[in-house]
């Protein structure tokens, strides 16, 4: 079974006739969005769509597909295969992954207690993030990377929906790996919300490479020091750093010899500056690279790459 097809068996039959009808590059379709009463709209190559019932896409919402509460609930039938208990956990932190790595995000009427989330009911929200493998699309940005055989602690920064995630994947995969310059090394990634590696009952969806090691659905923080205390990996992944616990993480990653590889949302290194925690991490002259991201031409775009004084190494290019 493909990708297409894990994620189109967890939609109503008459949804699913829809999206079948799509004229479109799956490969280039990022999300799409069931409301409960409202149109059906999708993400397809950074733009937003209403679809109509005979599968054509518009750009207002006229004649577009509206979703009705029987449809939501149907869905979320199949995508907790008639079990939402056994997702709970899952649930808690508002997404369940489905085979094919795909992320469900949710929205609905939280229960609360003791001011820890314990569930999740009357859902009328539904976000399907497809999950896409970009093989290949840190080639070019690699060799930034790694200086002597040994891997920079490097920063992605980027704004939201621009490929970091997409790149911080093949990255990994690529230094898990080795290449044909590089001796591949341990890596342990900390997947907090499943979408580096997109486990499906404990096993990654997407290919993180022959020596990586993943701590599914754990906090970013306490999966970095678990990793290093279990897995003596090399290199740590994360993505989207930010907490106080994060920061002193990584400084504890850092001291340990471990090399670390993150992301975080911002459009520059000005944009970060910004941010009173990360800004610590620039004056300390933590990470050794910056890559900066953006989606003005097309997602993924490298714009800029600097060291860790501010050196630009790179500008204006797009690899991925």
């Amino acid at each position: 079974m493909n990708k297409k097809e894990d994620f189109m068996k967890i939609f109503t039959s008459q949804i699913r006739i829809i999206l079948s009808k799509l004229q479109i590059d799956f490969e280039q379709l990022q999300e799409i969005r069931l409301r409960i009463q409202s149109p059906l709209l999708i993400l397809y190559q950074n733009k937003e769509f209403y679809v109509r019932e005979d599968g054509t896409l518009g750009g207002n919402r006229e004649n577009a597909y509206i979703i009705s509460k029987n449809e939501i609930k149907e869905t979320m039938e199949y995508i907790s295969n008639y079990s939402l208990y056994a997702y709970e956990e899952e649930m808690k932190q508002g997404f369940i992954t489905i085979q094919g790595g795909h992320r469900i995000g949710l929205a609905g009427k939280v229960i609360m207690e003791k001011d820890m989330i314990k569930s999740m009911k009357y859902i009328s929200f539904i976000n399907v993030r497809l999950s896409h493998q970009m093989k290949g699309c840190a080639d070019g940005i690699l060799p930034y990377m790694i200086e002597e055989n040994n891997v920079k602690h490097t920063l992605i920064i980027s704004p939201p929906r621009c490929g970091k995630t997409t790149l911080l994947r093949d990255m990994i995969r690529q230094l898990s790996n080795g290449t044909e310059y590089f001796k591949g090394v341990t890596v342990g990634v900390v997947d907090e919300r499943s979408e580096i590696g997109a486990c499906y009952m404990g096993v990654p969806q997407n290919e993180l490479g022959v020596r990586t090691d993943i701590l599914d659905c754990c906090p970013k923080a306490k999966g970095m020091l678990m990793l290093i205390r279990t897995m003596s990996p090399q290199v740590i992944a994360v993505d989207e750093i930010g907490s106080r616990e994060d920061i002193e993480a990584i400084e504890y990653v850092i001291n340990c010899g471990c090399k670390l590889i993150a992301t975080v949302h911002g459009s520059s290194i000005e944009d970060i500056r910004t941010k009173p925690l990360l800004r610590e991490l620039l004056q300390e002259h933590v990470f050794e690279r910056y890559i900066i991201l953006n989606n003005k031409r097309k997602v993924g775009m490298v714009t800029e790459i600097f060291d860790s004084q501010g050196t630009p190494l790179y500008k204006a290019g797009a690899f991925a």
